[in-house]
């Protein structure tokens, strides 16, 4: 059994190794076959077909459509509680794919474990590639740290983060360093994610404007809305001037402390300091000013967006008709998703389904059968012809 078992194995990479070469040859052929296997991993239920589809290939984590097909296969197992399944195969890679015995290969693994919530396999897995002869440097850490933080577990992340480079002689890199600021700002010790400043510093790594903007994120959870100053104080300091993306993690945590009219100060004012809002600055407004009830405010955002000649994005309507057609002005949501439509964006089908009884409730059958109309191109559906 033992000597079929190691045949099979020896099979198996000589044809691995004939389809790499194939692949080099015929890239075009490669990518249409990893199309296919994509395809019937789609609609596969079954968690041992779709072991069986991925045994029965030759995937690798290099090509891109490879790793999509790994991850899908990863989430429909996870999805069925297929746990032991995803381990035998990650681990059977390990072993019988001789060409899969790098650092790359198990930074995936490490985060397919993540990915599959199995934070154990993926700390065993970063453990045991001495024994597998792997050398190990900081991206394997990272991919360490970023199944921790897919896990949401951001406990086991920092200790990870606190332990581990000492341990096992890594330095750590910028990626490293956002990695634990973002985790110690998500456990509610955002202190300690801006003293890690101080250690950057001695170790020569320069922050960025990921590292500020979790630290921004972390003070505003906190509501610590003086410390969001001293944040922006040291960027200065570190000659970071804040762009686009800082100003949205601003207007987005203001949003969401319900302080949607401070955040559109803060709109308002970034033109004057060189900065131009963009669509996704006013998207967070529309929603901030939506939760808090604020619906004339969020629909006159559409308006200071043409002002400023600043596109909306497709987010920007579907978030307002949304928080519309939940405060029953349907009439003000039917416009908005024509504006919608308009610019080629058609709101999601459930949306425009809940749109559709709101208008026949106040008796404005034609606009909805418009909308039962645009459904029916877009979705090829018909059912909604019974609710008119």
């Amino acid at each position: 059994m033992f000597m079929f078992s190691r045949f099979r194995q020896a099979c198996r990479y000589h044809f691995y190794c004939t389809i790499q070469s194939s692949y080099s040859t015929f890239p075009s052929i490669s990518r249409d076959r990893s199309r296919s296997l994509l395809s019937r991993l789609k609609v596969e239920r079954n968690p041992e077909r779709i072991l069986e589809i991925l045994r029965s290939s030759t995937l690798t984590p290099v090509a891109h459509i490879d790793r999509i097909c790994f991850s899908v296969a990863i989430t429909k197992l996870t999805d069925r509680k297929h746990f032991n399944g995803i381990r035998e195969f990650i681990e059977e890679l390990k072993t019988t794919r001789i060409d899969l015995r790098n650092e790359d290969f198990m930074c995936h693994a490490i985060i397919w474990y993540g990915q599959a919530k199995m934070l154990d396999d993926a700390i065993r897995s970063f453990e045991q590639m001495d024994e597998l002869g792997i050398p190990r440097s900081v991206k394997s850490l990272n991919a360490l740290l970023i199944a921790c933080s897919v896990c949401e577990n951001y406990k086991e992340e920092c200790r990870i983060f606190l332990e581990f480079p000492k341990v096992y002689g890594i330095e750590p890199n910028l990626d490293t360093y956002n990695a634990a600021v973002k985790a110690f700002c998500i456990m509610g010790s955002s202190s300690s994610a801006f003293s890690l400043l101080a250690e950057m510093d001695k170790n020569f790594v320069k922050p960025d404007a990921t590292t500020f903007g979790n630290l921004l994120t972390g003070f505003y959870i906190e509501e610590k809305l003086e410390d969001v100053g001293k944040v922006l104080k040291v960027m200065e300091q570190y000659g970071i001037k804040p762009g686009i993306d800082t100003y949205n993690i601003r207007i987005q945590s203001l949003c969401k402390l319900k302080r949607s009219e401070e955040a559109k100060a803060l709109v308002d004012g970034m033109m004057s300091r060189g900065v131009k809002p963009n669509s996704t600055s006013y998207c967070n407004l529309i929603h901030g000013f939506c939760k808090e009830g604020n619906y004339e405010a969020a629909k006159n955002l559409l308006v200071d967006m043409r002002t400023k000649a600043i596109r909306p994005s497709a987010n920007c309507y579907f978030v307002l008709a949304s928080f519309l057609i939940e405060g029953g002005d349907f009439v003000s949501a039917f416009l908005v998703s024509q504006k919608s439509i308009e610019n080629g964006w058609v709101p999601p089908y459930s949306l425009m389904t809940k749109l559709v009884k709101g208008l026949v409730s106040i008796s404005k059958v034609d606009d909805a059968r418009n909308i039962v109309k645009t459904i029916k191109q877009k979705f090829k559906n018909d059912d909604l012809t019974l609710i008119i």
